[in-house]
């Protein structure tokens, strides 16, 4: 397969929603899929971080991989051609009460950042929230599977919990926001 078509030059690009369409690169959908992949690349570089920081568990790796599959689920889900189902979603709530269950109680808001995994991982919820932002901007345009933007949602409160879960690993406290 090559990699290149040359058929995207003149800022067209092949979409397939029950069948393949033609659309400007700027279209909702490409929005979509572009923040989408942007956050799995984001994830992948956590993911490269948690490694290298020697912080990462193999229930992390195993955990942000499986993130990263499902986020081609929500990419499929907004193509109308996703097997993503409640089960992700509450998957990833099972694992943030898990995660806050050894965190101290949080009393303020807090800055992104602490450890650079954390920091990463502030990075990465941020790119979620557009991700969702653009999915509910083409919602408004076609429909988007009900789970893939539930999925979404919990997983920036997921990312949220895992930074403030990864400073707490690696003895770094959460800086609050002060007025």
């Amino acid at each position: 397969m090559k990699i290149y078509t040359k058929t995207g030059d003149q800022g067209e690009t092949q979409l397939y929603v029950n069948q393949p369409l033609k659309v400007r690169k700027d279209d909702a959908h490409i929005e979509c899929y572009g923040s989408l992949d942007e956050l799995n690349a984001q994830i992948g570089l956590l993911i490269a971080r948690l490694q290298e920081d020697n912080l990462a568990t193999n229930d992390d790796i195993s955990t942000l991989t499986g993130i990263q599959n499902a986020l081609f689920s929500v990419g499929f889900a907004v193509s109308a051609s996703s097997s993503l189902s409640a089960h992700a979603v509450i998957g990833l709530e099972s694992h943030i009460d898990v995660m806050q269950a050894d965190l101290p109680p949080q009393t303020s808001f807090i800055l992104p950042g602490g450890c650079v995994a954390a920091a990463q991982a502030h990075v990465c919820r941020t790119v979620c929230r557009r991700a969702e932002r653009r999915m509910i901007t083409l919602a408004k345009f076609t429909e988007v599977s009900e789970h893939a933007q539930q999925y979404v949602n919990r997983l920036s409160d997921w990312l949220y919990v895992f930074a403030r879960y990864l400073n707490a690993r690696a003895s770094t406290p959460d800086v609050p926001v002060t007025r």
